[in-house]
């Protein structure tokens, strides 16, 4: 039997706060994406769940649709001129125009959905296993799966997720940490600790945690916030990012 060497420890990227902008504290927020100028949100809860449209510099929802009381919502993604919706244990997502938010069509998936995200060429996946799965956007067809693993160890409760620079980032779930997962090895690249966004204070509910994520490609910053939380955090990451060999 070889013994294989363990992977490498990952290092914690900084980063500093550019702005906060106000956040609706009564989303439960389980999908966020940036697209032209416009963050994107998916919340949660059976009654509750919707999907929205903000303006980042106000925090003002400018459209908003609501989602049948048998849904829970989850996480979302743009996919073209398409805004896709999970939803979390019915095992069925929905299609709309960006534009509108007209129901264009509905697709179903087996197992929970949790986060999304896209690569340019799939949809990915996750539902709170160290397992993410990708999809064809057309078809909505299973065509891989990819096991995140820290150290050697599977990372469970994987949650939100965005797509960055060939890296899928990835909230996980009850805790103020976000992952960067090689999306070719699964491995965990680097993290980031962002306990110091929200003071415990201002969480109004044990479910108060940290799970939403949008990337601005223009300015490369990150828009962050979390279930229940009064602010949207804009941030820019400091430290150059850790590659795999």
């Amino acid at each position: 039997m070889h013994a294989f060497p363990a992977d490498a420890p990952t290092k914690a990227d900084s980063f500093h706060i550019i702005h906060v902008y106000p956040h609706d504290p009564r989303a439960f927020t389980e999908g966020f994406v940036y697209a032209d100028g416009t963050l994107y949100e998916s919340t949660g809860l059976k009654g509750h769940s919707t999907l929205r449209a903000i303006d980042p510099k106000t925090g003002a929802i400018t459209r908003n649709l609501n989602i049948a009381d048998t849904y829970f919502g989850e996480g979302i993604t743009v996919w073209q001129n398409e805004v896709i919706q999970l939803t979390w244990q019915t095992q069925t997502g929905f299609v709309y125009d960006r534009s509108n938010f007209h129901l264009l069509r509905t697709f179903h998936y087996d197992g929970e959905g949790w986060g999304l995200t896209q690569d340019g060429t799939s949809l990915i996946r996750s539902d709170g296993s160290p397992t993410l799965r990708f999809f064809d956007p057309h078809t909505f067809r299973e065509t891989r799966r990819l096991k995140v693993t820290e150290n050697g160890v599977p990372v469970q409760n994987v949650n939100e997720l965005e797509y960055i620079h060939g890296e899928i980032f990835a909230n996980i779930w009850h805790s103020d940490r976000i992952i960067r997962i090689s999306p070719q090895t699964g491995k965990v690249v680097g993290w980031l600790d962002l306990s110091m966004l929200l003071p415990p204070d201002q969480r109004t509910d044990p479910e108060a945690v940290l799970n939403g994520i949008a990337y601005d490609a223009k300015t490369n910053h990150l828009f962050l916030t979390g279930k229940l939380w009064p602010h949207i955090f804009e941030i820019e990451l400091n430290a150059p990012r850790q590659k795999e060999k």
